[in-house]
């Protein structure tokens, strides 16, 4: 059992104590990191004099190659030793000798451990921007490709206003505009360095970490020895950032879900995004979406892990800390992959045009553009209303839609009603009306989406 400390234990830890406490089976995920700490860590000491310029180039010469032996599958990393940290220090002394030990010279575990963390939720944060820009470029094709696609509104899963597929995408636009606006904001707050916080009171060595946070790519280094060991905000905030992600996906899931159905038919999912079924041979099934909703509950368990784990945790680093590990990896790799599928399924998916508008055509989304049309002929909105609603019931009776009605059949509700009736509630006019900032006017739509690709062109 490799470990990094023992001369004040008289024995060994019980084998099943050891395994309980390691974390080499998921902190070897940060290999990379790890590794690329040392070596600003050494190049630091060298520089600051408390290792000689030798001894510094022979540990970055023996990590590097420790480095590229892990990458090329050479060198793998075992159980045997407790955590990834020993695992390169102990190859580090078997290669370079008595040098190796020089390595973890004015550094602990705490601020290695914290480090590691924060340069690989780092570089994940920016693997998950590039993945919901690929999304927003996506809706926003799809946006400018369907200006002109009628479909209903919704409230309560219920028809309500005519609008455009352009519309009802951009909506999710939004959504996951402010998904990479948080992921840059979290990016921005987690970059500084908490290398060469030692333990939790810093080193009686004269550590340069302004140096290494350069170094390493960090705004610059944190200020509170303390804090710096036992910071798990920017893993909260992640998990948050996430949650949202996939609570925006599951949402949008949902929708693709419903509208896959033979009941509405809007859209088609593409065959490499859908199963069949084992013994209906008619299905064809949104199971991308499915699981995109389903593991939704598996990040926010993450968030919620992480809040109860740090939630009466004293100053400064305590061992309940190795426990954001597994699940925020888990909950990285889960958003990373339901990003990547459910824009494949989008770009890949056919919407029904005629599908949607004959929809719109039905359940009177057009009701309130007839009372507005009554309330500019002189009649008060309230008085508009209960004619349109008693209009509705009529038609409900005789199985029409308002569009079906002849002019005749209006006038018995209202004299107001005039022959441009039929235009007013027409859907392209019901949406082309609609030119307030925000609405689903074909003017406006167009607007929003040349800010759209202006957004995307600044991220």
């Amino acid at each position: 059992m490799a470990q990094l400390w023992g001369g004040r234990f008289t024995k060994e830890t019980d084998k099943l104590v050891y395994n309980f406490n390691a974390s080499i089976g998921f902190d070897q995920k940060f290999y990379k990191q790890d590794i690329k700490g040392s070596v600003a860590h050494v190049k630091m000491l060298a520089k600051q004099g408390i290792l000689t310029k030798v001894e510094g180039e022979e540990l970055v010469k023996g990590l590097t190659g420790i480095l590229t032996d892990i990458e090329n599958g050479s060198l793998v990393i075992t159980d045997e030793y407790e955590d990834i940290h020993s695992f390169v220090e102990a190859h580090l002394i078997d290669r370079i000798g008595e040098a190796g030990k020089k390595l973890h010279t004015g550094r602990s575990r705490n601020d290695q451990v914290a480090l590691d963390m924060k340069l690989y939720v780092r570089d994940e944060v920016e693997e998950l921007q590039v993945l919901v820009k690929e999304l927003l470029i996506t809706l926003n094709n799809i946006m400018e490709e369907h200006i002109e696609t009628f479909m209903p509104g919704f409230t309560h899963l219920q028809k309500a206003q005519p609008i455009t597929l352009a519309h009802h995408i951009g909506a999710y636009f939004e959504m996951f505009k402010r998904d990479l606006e948080r992921l840059i904001d979290i990016y921005k707050r987690m970059n500084y360095s908490p290398l060469g916080s030692g333990a939790l009171a810093g080193t009686t060595y004269p550590l340069d970490r302004e140096y290494t946070a350069l170094e390493l790519g960090f705004t610059g280094a944190t200020l509170n020895s303390m804090d710096s060991v036992s910071d798990r905000d920017y893993i909260i905030e992640l998990l948050s950032s996430l949650s949202t992600i996939m609570m925006h996906l599951s949402r949008f899931s949902e929708e693709v879900i419903i509208w896959n159905t033979n009941e509405y038919h809007f859209v088609e999912i593409d065959d490499a995004y859908s199963t069949g079924s084992s013994i209906m041979p008619q299905k064809k099934n949104p199971d991308i979406a499915e699981l995109v909703r389903g593991k939704t509950g598996r990040v926010y368990g993450a968030l919620m892990a992480i809040l109860t784990t740090m939630k009466a945790l004293p100053l400064a680093y305590n061992k309940d800390m190795q426990e954001d590990k597994e699940l925020t990896f888990d909950a990285i790799d889960t958003v990373k992959g339901c990003l990547l599928l459910f824009e494949g399924m989008l770009k890949t998916m056919k919407f029904n045009r005629e599908a949607m508008e004959a929809s719109a055509l039905k359940g009177f989304a057009n009701a309130t553009d007839a009372a507005d049309y009554l309330v500019n002929n002189g009649i008060a909105f309230r008085d508009a209303h209960s004619i349109i609603g008693k209009l509705v019931l009529h038609c409900i009776d005789k199985g029409k839609a308002l569009d079906d009605l002849s002019l005749n059949d209006f006038k018995q509700f209202s004299k107001a009603f005039k022959e441009d009736i039929f235009d007013a509630i027409g859907l392209k006019t019901c949406v082309e009306k609609r030119t307030t900032k925000g609405a689903p006017g074909m003017s406006e739509m167009r607007k929003v989406i040349a800010l759209n690709k202006d957004f995307i062109a600044k991220h």
